[in-house]
């Protein structure tokens, strides 16, 4: 079972539209890294269309494919806290256009609005709490005995 946690149903419309006023239209190849697992996290992204794979290094091993996103989904939340590094890696796994977003700008928004920054975070959060089942679900999937991402 997948869940998306796509923008236009996390934010309220008033929120949405003052984080899209700071927005800006890019597009990445297929094949292209946007982000390296330990590196400074200073932007996110909005998927518009296309997909993106996140992976994850595992020791020993090739990094393992953790989740796909895609249109309307929250590209990165490490740039949300400190220290500010990339959690995971990312690849676009087709062509990509999304809306990029500047990490320092908008924690700035957050502080001067709190309202705007609960609305964020929470947000944020679900995005990662929801990433955390998804990764151990697939190294349980990959790499525990008998391959079973589920609790007994």
């Amino acid at each position: 079972m997948t869940m998306t946690i796509n923008m236009t149903t996390a934010l309220a419309v008033g929120h949405r539209d003052r984080l899209m006023r700071i927005a800006r239209e890019v597009s990445f190849e297929a094949g292209t890294r946007l982000f390296e697992e330990g590196r400074p996290a200073d932007r996110f992204w909005v998927i518009r269309s296309g997909t993106v794979t996140l992976d994850s290094r595992v020791p020993g091993r090739r990094a393992a494919a953790i989740e796909s996103v895609s249109h309307g989904e929250l590209l990165g939340w490490s740039w949300h806290f400190p220290p500010y590094q990339w959690q995971l890696g990312a690849e676009a796994l087709s062509p990509v256009r999304a809306w990029e977003f500047d990490a320092e700008a908008v924690r700035g928004m957050c502080a001067r609005d709190p309202e705007f920054g609960r609305a964020v975070a929470v947000w944020v959060g679900s995005v990662v709490a929801h990433r955390l089942q998804a990764a151990r679900t697939r190294l349980l999937d990959l790499y525990a005995p008998y391959g079973s991402g589920h609790r007994v």
